[in-house]
């Protein structure tokens, strides 16, 4: 493959998940919105690591579950992309989500932000949950 993704962790094991399918499914998705996968990068770290890089780089003091750092140029996708695995787990409980379900949601929620969907206006978000929903059923979950 031309593209590369790299799974990283920092103070966290790096999750029990299938990369080699989760590795297809990024590119598919990543193919349905028109787009080509470059080189792009995960680190899953603790809720610690995300709000000091929520700080440095965003001049945001709260946790959160998944920030994207966008490289992309044109329909290349590339990123690197931090998700905190604590959040992730309380974000699972709260909703009364899987882990797993909910550990996926997030790892796509960063491609289709590099495939140019936002979440932050108005409508936005519900644009965005449902291109979530949608990837997570190409995938297999059922919820």
């Amino acid at each position: 493959m031309p593209n590369s993704i790299l799974w990283n962790n920092q103070n966290v094991d790096l999750p029990a998940i299938d990369y080699p399918r989760v590795e297809k499914w990024i590119a598919d998705v990543a193919r349905a919105h028109g787009r080509i996968l470059g080189d792009i990068a995960y680190i899953f770290c603790d809720d610690e690591k995300i709000i000091e890089v929520n700080r440095q780089f965003l001049q945001h003091d709260y946790y959160t579950d998944i920030i994207t750092f966008d490289y992309g140029r044109g329909k290349l996708i590339s990123g690197d992309m931090f998700i905190s695995l604590d959040t992730v787990a309380s974000n699972a409980e709260g909703l009364g989500a899987a882990y797993m379900t909910e550990l996926h949601r997030v790892i796509i929620h960063g491609i289709l932000h590099l495939c140019g969907i936002n979440d932050k206006g108005p409508g936005e978000r519900e644009i965005m949950e449902r291109n979530e929903d949608e990837a997570l059923r190409l995938y297999g979950h059922d919820f």
